[in-house]
């Protein structure tokens, strides 16, 4: 019982459980999770939705769609509207299998808010046992208006087989055998995490998405600019007052690692702390920051939005926590272990899409 791990995952591709239009590819493969494309059209539609109680997406489309999108060459989704994208990949999962989807790293930090939905669903991003049907990308630009095409992948797939998540006594087992985090682990349902505003080498404690900025290609990495897109954030004190609405890259103080047998997910603290919210993505793969897969710990980056009211956050302050997982088995390639790992180690960053900001 457990995470499935990645040789699950291409089982499941090879009898039929995962198919893809065209294939799924071997690359798609994550150490415990699946990497989701987008199709080749894209609905612009007048609100977010669920498709509801034994109704489809397709029938829902039908009543908010307002003009479709040809991504086969790529097309430009704009800030502040919703799209709704079918994916190419369809689920026909075993009675015994349930399933989460999530964000990608990168697709979090340029603040897409993406959401995965199906027919007959009644939450996001999550996907019953037993689900037969497709799969759909719901995709908000919240800071910058993105260039995607038919392929481009922005969230991920996590399936699971019975009861996976860790009790705090037995993360507090974990924690004293294998370290799970640097200083004193802050263990209540979940391991909690807080926000680090001590100025970097640079003086930066974190960014801010600028109001006004061209688009991004998400198919270019290291392209762009960062000082055309962000702000550079210096703290006052230990302290940074967060402006409704505005979009945030911070960075978690403690490092945190996921051992081999272990996947995480991030989730928001309580509601009652303060009126912002600290992410969208939410995997942490088996061997994220662990000496096994060639790190020393990693240090979690927040995407942080505030909402109604301007909100002080003070260095130290417990903002969010990890809720980790069994694995079935152990993968067999675990995360930053001879993949493509674009944030292995990491410390205050910006999606790959950005160049390394000078001062």
């Amino acid at each position: 019982m457990g995470v499935l791990p990645s040789q699950t995952i291409r089982t499941m591709i090879e009898t039929g459980s995962i198919t893809g239009t065209p294939d799924v590819s071997e690359d798609q493969l994550q150490p415990a999770s699946l990497d989701l494309r987008l199709g080749p059209i894209a609905y612009r539609v007048r609100a977010s939705f669920l498709a509801g109680v034994d109704r489809t997406v397709e029938d829902r489309l039908r009543e908010f769609e307002m003009h479709r999108i040809n991504l086969a060459d790529g097309a430009v989704l704009e800030k502040g509207a919703v799209y709704v994208v079918p994916l190419m990949e369809n689920l026909t999962l075993p009675d015994s299998v349930q399933a989460v989807a999530n964000a990608k790293s990168s697709t979090g930090r340029m603040d897409l808010l993406t959401r995965t939905i199906t027919d007959g669903g009644t939450e996001f991003d999550r996907i019953p046992q037993g689900y037969a049907g497709p799969l759909y990308a719901e995709i908000c630009p919240r800071s910058f208006s993105v260039l995607v095409q038919a392929g481009t992948r922005l969230n991920q797939i996590r399936f699971r087989e019975g009861q996976s998540v860790l009790s705090d006594d037995t993360l507090r087992a974990l924690h004293a055998e294998d370290q799970l985090v640097d200083g004193v682990a802050h263990i209540d349902e979940g391991l909690g995490f807080s926000v680090d505003l001590t100025p970097n080498t640079d003086g930066i404690v974190g960014y801010r998405a600028k109001p006004h900025t061209g688009v991004v290609d998400l198919s270019k990495i290291g392209a762009y600019a960062p000082e055309d897109f962000w702000e550079p954030l210096a703290s006052n004190n230990g302290q940074l007052i967060l402006d409704p609405g505005a979009f945030y890259i911070l960075v978690s103080r403690e490092s945190v690692t996921i051992p081999p047998n272990y996947a995480a997910e991030m989730a928001p603290f309580l509601a009652m702390v303060g009126e912002f919210r600290v992410h969208y993505a939410g995997f942490f793969d088996p061997g994220f920051g662990h000496s096994s897969a060639g790190g020393n710990g990693a240090r979690g980056v927040l995407e942080v939005r505030c909402h109604e009211a301007p909100f002080v956050l003070e260095h130290g302050q417990i903002v969010g926590r990890l809720i980790y997982e069994h694995m079935s088995e152990t993968p067999e390639t675990l995360y930053g272990a001879g993949i493509s790992s674009n944030y292995q180690g990491q410390a205050l960053k910006l999606s790959k899409h950005f160049k390394d900001f000078v001062s």
